[in-house]
This record gives C-alpha cells, structure tokens and sequence, in this order.
C-alpha cells in the first residue's frame, strides 16, 4: 500500500473532516481523488473554466457535512438539477430551493434555510460562488 507524507495541520483537518464525513481519513481522501477525477459535463477534468452543457448550464457544487453534491445551473431560468448523490435526478426552481434539499437532507434537524447563491460554488477550480454570475 502506498503512503502519503502530509503535515500535522493538514493531518488533523483530514481527520477531523472524515470523522464529520463518518468515514476513515483514507476513504476521505478516497472520495475526493474520485471527485476531482470525475469528467465535468464538457468532458474536461478538473479546473477548468465553468462547465455549460449545450443548454449553457453552469456546473456548480456544494460541500456540505463532509460531502460533495454537483448540479447543473441555468442561468435563463435560475433553476438547478442535482446531478449526484442521493438527491441526484432532483430539480429546484433556484439555487436557495436546491441548497435547502442538500442542507434538509444531510442535517434535518437544523433549520434548511440558506443563501443559495452563496451555497453553491462554480465547478472551474475558481472559488468562486454561484452569486458572482448572478444576474440582475
């Protein structure tokens, strides 16, 4: 088995990230070499510019209680399409309807109600939220 050499900060946030995540800290790790490695709708990998299918839909996620949800964005009509996990096929009217479903279904027993173009962030390697393409 190979062995990774990281830092005791970067060791600790693992750690803590994957008891969030109720994994171990390989299978975190696991995850998110999975994800980063996942093709985008374009077909690219990584950090490229935002991901727009042929309907010019942005590629957006949001990591929320150790996990990863991607979804599609239409700029036109505001709605999302949550394209993996276990909400994965589930449409919303906006971004705030989508990052209440991520936060309902993750952690019901806190109140679901977020900023969801603050929630969401653009699947380019940017940073950047969904709020700084908002239009208006």
């Amino acid at each position: 088995m190979a062995q990774l050499e990281i830092d005791t900060r970067t060791a600790r946030a693992l750690e803590f990230a994957a008891r969030m995540a109720n994994v171990t800290p390989a299978q975190l790790v696991a995850r998110l070499v999975d994800q980063a490695s996942l093709p985008t709708p374009c077909g690219e990998v990584g950090g490229s510019p935002p991901s727009t299918t042929a309907e010019h839909r942005v590629a957006i996620y949001a990591d929320y209680e150790g996990f990863r949800t991607r979804a599609l964005f239409d700029p036109g009509t505001s709605r999302v399409d949550i394209t993996s996990g276990p909400l994965e096929g589930r449409s919303h009217k906006s971004p705030t309807g989508a990052a209440g479903a991520v936060v309902g279904h993750y952690k019901p027993t806190v109140s679901p109600h977020r900023n969801g173009w603050l929630f969401w962030s653009i699947d380019d390697g940017s940073g950047r939220t969904l709020q700084s393409i908002r239009g208006g």
